[in-house]
């Protein structure tokens, strides 16, 4: 379908377990698709040109950066979002050990240390940090997300 010479199509997401058809351009981000088609608005639009990390979401288990992928790449992929973690022990780790403040950064950090979790179980202090890396927070110290993540890897 076409409105306005902008080529559109119809695709299938699987999001948080859930199959849900959209109808998207070929430009669109994930970040974009997630949050206005689905409504999914746990990823937030920080600088949307890959530095933050407020928009982190997992595909197939790896965290990336939602505004950087094209929705129409991740046909047939896993995305899991803020909203499809249901109480992963991050989660509250990160209440545990006060690591947010204001929030606007706390879902993109919380996706990104669940894939951590997930793909090194056994991280060390190294890899903590290189993770870390790649989300930043203005509001709170790095201390807090460092003591959730250690909680969750049983380094507490």
């Amino acid at each position: 379908m076409s409105d306005r010479g902008i080529v559109k199509g119809e695709m299938e997401l699987l999001a948080n377990g859930k199959r849900r058809p959209v109808v998207v351009r070929s430009a669109d981000t994930l970040l974009r698709v997630l949050r206005e088609n689905l409504g999914l608005t746990g990823a937030k639009a920080g600088c949307e040109n890959g530095d933050c990390g407020a928009c982190t979401v997992m595909l197939n288990g790896l965290a990336v950066k939602s505004c950087l992928v094209l929705a129409i790449e991740t046909h047939g992929m896993r995305i899991t979002t803020i909203e499809g973690l249901e109480d992963a022990p991050i989660q509250q780790a990160f209440i545990d050990h006060f690591a947010f403040q204001c929030g606007f950064c706390t879902s993109g950090f919380i996706m990104n240390c669940q894939a951590l979790v997930e793909r090194v179980p056994d991280a060390d202090e190294a890899v903590v940090t290189e993770w870390l890396r790649s989300n930043i927070c203005r509001c709170t110290s790095y201390q807090e997300i460092r003591a959730a993540i250690h909680a969750v890897l049983g380094r507490e």
